[in-house]
């Protein structure tokens, strides 16, 4: 291991002696103050997580969520200086921590709170402007045919648990007493605006928009949301889309 490996490795491990060969320009002593900095960096690294996944610190508690974060720090070092970027996968390493296996949603809502950032950060897009969508919906001949492509920002996550519904009760909205944790939801996040939103989709709406992301035609894009629940509303998950700015173009017809 070369001294800059050394050293990286050590300032992550607290169990790790400090690095041979370091001194301090005022005399000061080196372990000391290596110990001071490796101190910093955790922090500093340990708090960028709780930043990002706040609802997941809630949900544990601040001791619980930073012993986890600790472990996580020393397992998955950063790779970016952009601490926006650490953590990606933070809800695997949650996923398989067994001291959090008593809240088997824990992962999901890590998840869903990764993907916030990310919509956050993502790419800006202009949306379709409503005279255009409304030209395309006035051919319906042809309508069936086009492509509809989605605000860069937009994802989804298909969770066996209630994450919009926890994501949501600690952000002030609802009641933790009324949340049925064994039903899943599937959810929307985008960004509208400088807002990211988190919406709870029906599966037929999940699906249909899914199939978009997937560049499937309009038309068959509905049919397969049918066929997951026969009560899908097309006009319910197109009105979600267009009033949050998430549909960009419309493929003409000529490129189905």
């Amino acid at each position: 291991m070369n001294t800059q490996a050394a050293f990286a490795s050590a300032l992550l491990d607290p169990d790790q002696p400090c690095p041979a060969d370091l001194y301090s320009a005022n005399g000061a002593d080196p372990a000391s103050r290596f110990a001071v900095y490796r101190n910093n960096v955790q922090s500093s690294l340990i708090n960028a997580l709780a930043d990002t996944y706040p609802v997941v610190a809630q949900l544990v508690g601040d001791e619980f969520f930073r012993a986890m974060a600790a472990l996580y720090v020393r397992a998955c070092p950063p790779l970016s200086a952009v601490l926006s970027d650490y953590g990606h996968d933070f809800a695997a390493f949650v996923e398989g921590f067994p001291p959090a296996a008593g809240l088997p949603y824990l992962a999901d809502v890590a998840r869903l709170e990764r993907l916030r950032v990310v919509a956050y950060h993502a790419a800006d897009a202009n949306p379709l402007p409503a005279p255009q969508i409304a030209a395309a919906m006035a051919e319906p001949e042809t309508l069936g045919q086009r492509r509809v492509i989605l605000h860069p920002s937009l994802d989804q996550l298909d969770s066996a648990h209630p994450v919009v519904a926890l994501w949501a009760v600690h952000q002030g909205q609802g009641d933790w007493q009324a949340i049925d944790l064994q039903q899943g939801q599937h959810a929307l996040v985008l960004r509208h605006n400088l807002d990211v939103e988190v919406f709870a989709l029906e599966a037929g709406d999940a699906r249909f928009i899914h199939n978009l992301r997937r560049s499937q035609p309009l038309q068959l894009a509905i049919d397969d949301a049918f066929a997951v629940d026969p009560a899908f509303d097309p006009g319910r998950a197109l009105g979600l889309l267009i009033s949050r700015g998430a549909i960009t173009r419309l493929s003409p017809p000529s490129e189905a």
